[in-house]
């Protein structure tokens, strides 16, 4: 993952998979972290904590996880290289419900042997659930390296696949 800026704000979400921390610039948000997992996140000294700045995003992971919404609409600051933000811009595309396979998103992406890079991309998004890498498996189905945790990629899933399938949208999720 790239550097994130010295002058970004910080706030917290209390979620069911513990408190997201959220930075951003006021503008748009720069990176979401788990409080645990292999990728947890901190904020850094510089940062200013700004509660206020995170209102709308904390609205919107509430209607998530309370099930009233599919798909987030925030400003995001993708900064990565050309082709983590091509990776991170298909994983939005990926439906709700929904999950597909880092060899599927190479293809996709017209480089059907970069499957090793599209999981090193995978892994470096700075925006997980809102870019939901969560929705990408191994070719073989299973649950693989979540920023997370395992557990936070299972709960995820798992939370979608009972909406969905009560939406009649797509399922088939491991849990």
């Amino acid at each position: 993952m790239p550097a994130l800026r010295p002058d970004l704000a910080y706030g917290h979400f209390d979620s069911p998979v513990g408190a997201l921390l959220l930075a951003g610039d006021g503008e748009r948000l720069h990176l979401i972290g788990f409080p645990s997992g292999s990728r947890a996140k901190r904020p850094l000294p510089e940062w200013r904590h700004d509660q206020f700045l995170f209102a709308e995003t904390c609205k919107q992971f509430a209607a998530y996880f309370a099930g009233e919404l599919t798909r987030f609409r925030l400003s995001l600051h993708f900064g990565g290289t050309q082709f983590q933000i091509q990776v991170w811009q298909a994983l939005c595309e990926i439906p709700f419900g929904a999950t597909t396979t880092y060899g599927a998103l190479a293809a996709g992406l017209g480089k059907p042997t970069a499957s090793r890079a599209v999981g090193a991309a995978n892994g470096a998004n700075p925006l997980p659930i809102v870019v939901p890498c969560h929705r990408v498996v191994g070719s073989d189905r299973s649950l693989t390296g979540f920023g997370g945790g395992l557990e936070t990629k299972r709960f995820l899933l798992a939370h979608e696949a009972k909406l969905s399938r009560g939406a009649g949208a797509p399922g088939g999720l491991p849990v």
